[in-house]
């Protein structure tokens, strides 16, 4: 999750000004929140989340003792493959997280049938990788989604509509399980070049070999 901060700057002769910061990660907004209140040139200081709740700098500092024993600042890879010879799908999804002050990674992919075509693959591809956080108990966190399936970004942000029936079902599902997760999700369309890793994990799938690996990151 990231979060911002605003208070008040006091000027000379008792006026003050109004100042927001950047969004931060939470061990950075609560040092500076702490530098501020060192500084005596703050007031009516107050942490924002991206969902837009607050809370004053004693609340911020036991959020963040409860966050981070949860899995947070969660950033995700998927991409799907499709075999029309097959009518089989790969399925790959590459899942970044912290956790206590670890940083940890999964990578994960599935064979998938009964799919018509790649563009169908991509959106299973997502749904899956939320599966696997539902698994990894991901709850009330942001994340950040990557793959270079614009089309399923752009139709999940709203900026896109989708016509085709069996890929409105897909984004109904793939919705509510973000509901049901309650994240506040962020959407990042990249280039193939860039979505190596999930790209791979499909391929493997339609290749037969099974992944599913997690793994401590230095």
């Amino acid at each position: 999750m990231k979060y911002k901060l605003e208070w008040i700057y006091k000027l000379k002769g008792g006026e003050g000004v109004l100042v927001t910061s950047d969004w931060l990660d939470g061990e950075t907004a609560l040092l500076f929140g702490e530098e501020i209140e060192r500084s005596g040139k703050g007031k009516e200081l107050t942490f924002y989340d991206e969902a837009g709740t607050s809370w004053i700098l004693k609340e911020m500092k036991k959020l963040l003792i409860e966050v981070e024993e949860e899995p947070h600042d969660i950033l995700v890879f998927f991409d799907g493959g499709y075999n029309k010879d097959t009518n089989e799908s790969g399925l790959g999804a590459v899942i970044y997280y912290k956790q206590g002050k670890k940083k940890y990674r999964i990578r994960s992919n599935q064979l998938f049938h009964e799919l018509e075509n790649n563009n169908e693959a991509e959106y299973a591809a997502l749904h899956y990788a939320l599966s696997l956080l539902e698994e990894l108990g991901v709850s009330q966190m942001s994340c950040e989604f990557k793959g270079d399936a614009q089309g399923v970004l752009k139709q999940l942000e709203g900026d896109w509509p989708c016509y085709e029936e069996n890929l409105s079902r897909w984004l109904d599902n793939i919705e509510e399980k973000i509901n049901g997760l309650s994240l506040h999700a962020r959407y990042t369309p990249i280039s193939r070049n860039e979505n190596k890793e999930a790209d791979k994990l499909a391929s493997q799938a339609l290749e037969g070999k099974v992944i599913h690996s997690k793994m401590q990151l230095l």
